[in-house]
């Protein structure tokens, strides 16, 4: 279970409109293709802000190929008290209710790869929450942003998370920490 997002330097995974658009701003020349991390990804999490934000801001619903672009076959489950729409062709599964009752469903799909948690913050929290949090990988933009979503609206102690990487790409460092299986059972 992974939880991989792009960060303001302050903390915030979107603006206080929930809008990525400060993300896209930044140059992303020197950023890697995220395919490699995409070909060990079984399935793909979010809550329903994430999900609306991406069928607002692409064209995935006129153009159904893009999800197939972006998300490839993997089930993508949304957490969510709503039905939303559906691109066609997506493999989109509405769910509702804590992690903890879907968890084994979401590991079943996943057929042995990866889990990504995409957001939002307290979504990967709820994860985090019942131990089934392994990895946080985040990309640190240059950017503060005066209001918004925090990345992680929980405490972890410095005990429960270890430093596994720091690498610069151009204006982004990417850091990752694992998080240790304990963390959850408090």
């Amino acid at each position: 279970m992974i939880y991989r997002t792009a960060v303001s330097f302050n903390g915030f995974i979107a603006d206080e409109s929930n809008s990525l658009d400060w993300l896209f701003a930044v140059d992303h020349s020197d950023v890697p293709d995220a395919s490699s991390f995409l070909q060990r990804v079984g399935v793909i999490v979010e809550g329903s802000t994430t999900y609306e934000w991406v069928l607002a801001h692409t064209e995935v619903l006129q153009r159904p190929g893009q999800w197939r672009e972006f998300y490839g076959d993997r089930p993508t489950y949304v957490f969510t008290t709503r039905r939303l729409t559906v691109p066609a062709g997506a493999d989109v599964r509405f769910v509702a209710g804590p992690v903890r009752d879907v968890l084994a469903e979401i590991i079943a799909a996943a057929d042995g790869k990866n889990v990504w948690v995409t957001g939002g913050g307290d979504l990967a929290g709820q994860f985090a929450d019942i131990g089934a949090l392994n990895r946080i990988e985040l990309t640190l933009a240059p950017v503060a942003l005066a209001a918004g979503s925090a990345v992680f609206p929980r405490r972890l102690e410095s005990s429960d998370v270890r430093l596994a990487s720091v690498t610069q790409h151009g204006q982004f460092v990417d850091v990752s920490y694992t998080v240790a299986a304990s963390q959850g059972a408090r």
